[in-house]
């Protein structure tokens, strides 16, 4: 690639001097030069040439002289690494001009030897600078691509790194949250449009707020239903803790945002949410063309099939064991040993609790009878109609007691 450089001095033999010094760079395409004879004139060149590399300035010149030049380069955005051409032994310029932004300087009588010298290092000073814009706006740009994604913690980090790193498709023990809205449909449906627009809009940014206070990934949003990831792209030994401590807080926020729209007359649905944790294949699969950074599996699935497992059991949350044994300090109440669709083996699942439900007196009412139930114990159906009884609230209670009600026993159910 030829260097431009721009040349002001008001010398007339300079420019023929400096061609013929320089012929065989500029024959074989390293260096090309332009001429001004004083500061306005450089101006007006640097305008016409906005590519110009680097200026080589006389200080001493009519109208504009080349410290004022300076000065009015160094304001710029763009700062011109500059070469100051001095008399020799004027020090007093010299100083003024490095203290101005001058790169570097050379003396009168002009060394073209020296000056070539001075010229090669200031083009390797300007060719490291513009790496390092290169890499600073590729780090901005992937950084405004992956905070769609990541919580601006995670984004930083890989727009240091380098998008590439941590994107490659590869197996990861995940956590998975998977969300959606019940009767999403039928308020599509009735709701004006810029309404719709509103509620989703707020709906999704509180959602992923949520998400990214606790350096999740949102790996999906598609309509109303959210997939996120926790273990990647970065690791986190504590992943199943972020998980289920993220549900209860997008469960907080969820029906706090249902309860202020109720309240202005419209009916949003309450959010269901499914956890589970295990093996995916995880990475970017949007291929050269765009970023999709998302995961695969029958983690994912099951996370999935959790997520509408709640619709029959009357639960916002529903996680899975394998979550809950490695989450830290889990508060919860087992549902039962569901089998999901499409899966033939039955997977224990459990409640999450918040703190005050958990120290409810009706939680330990609740695991009581559950445990009758487990045993085979034909007390569980008086132990669950009690439980409903000073508890109707309580919509998994309802759901255990209606299936002892329908002559089921234990706690392998099956759902769709």
């Amino acid at each position: 690639m030829t260097a431009t450089i721009l040349f002001v001095d008001d010398e007339p033999d300079l420019e023929d001097l400096v061609l013929q010094k320089f012929r065989k760079r500029i024959g074989e395409g390293e260096v090309s030069f332009v001429f001004a004879h004083d500061g306005l004139e450089a101006l007006q060149s640097l305008e016409l040439n906005p590519n110009v590399d680097m200026v080589i300035s006389d200080i001493n010149m009519p109208r504009m002289d080349g410290l004022s030049l300076l000065e009015r380069l160094q304001a710029t955005e763009d700062k011109k690494s500059t070469i100051i051409v001095s008399a020799y032994g004027n020090m007093s310029n010299i100083r003024t001009a490095m203290n101005r932004g001058a790169f570097d300087f050379v003396t009168k009588p002009i060394d073209f030897s020296d000056l070539e010298i001075t010229i090669d290092k200031t083009l390797r000073h300007v060719e490291t600078l513009r790496e390092a814009r290169r890499r600073q706006a590729e780090a901005e740009r992937a950084h405004a691509s992956l905070s769609r994604y990541f919580s601006p913690q995670i984004a930083s980090r890989l727009a240091c790194a380098g998008e590439a790193d941590g994107m490659e498709v590869q197996w990861r023990d995940v956590a998975v949250i998977f969300t959606d809205i019940t009767g999403f449909t039928s308020l599509v449906e009735a709701a004006e449009p810029e309404v719709l627009g509103l509620l989703l809009n707020e709906y999704v940014a509180g959602m992923t707020d949520a998400v990214f206070a606790h350096e999740g990934t949102v790996a999906k949003v598609i309509g109303d239903a959210i997939e996120v990831l926790f273990n990647a792209p970065s690791d986190q030994a504590d992943y199943a803790t972020r998980a289920i401590a993220c549900a209860h807080d997008l469960d907080s926020w969820a029906e706090e945002f249902r309860r202020r729209w109720k309240s202005k007359g419209v009916c949003f649905g309450a959010t269901r949410i499914g956890v589970h944790a295990g093996p995916a294949l995880v990475g970017n699969f949007g291929g050269s063309r765009f970023f999709d950074y998302t995961a695969y599996g029958d983690t994912i699935n099951t996370a999935a099939r959790l997520e509408a497992a709640n619709k029959s059991l009357g639960t916002r949350i529903c996680a899975s064991a394998t979550v809950a044994n490695a989450a830290g300090n889990f508060r919860g109440r087992p549902v039962g040993d569901l089998i999901l669709r499409g899966r033939s083996e039955p997977l224990r699942a459990y409640e999450p609790l918040g703190p005050e439900a958990f120290a409810e007196p009706g939680r330990l009412q609740y695991s009581q009878a559950f445990a009758k139930l487990e045993a085979g114990d034909i007390a569980a159906l008086p132990a669950f109609a009690a439980l409903v009884g000073t508890n109707a609230d309580d919509p998994l209670a309802g759901f255990h007691l209606r299936r002892l009600l329908n002559g089921n026993k234990g706690v392998r159910m099956e759902l769709g």
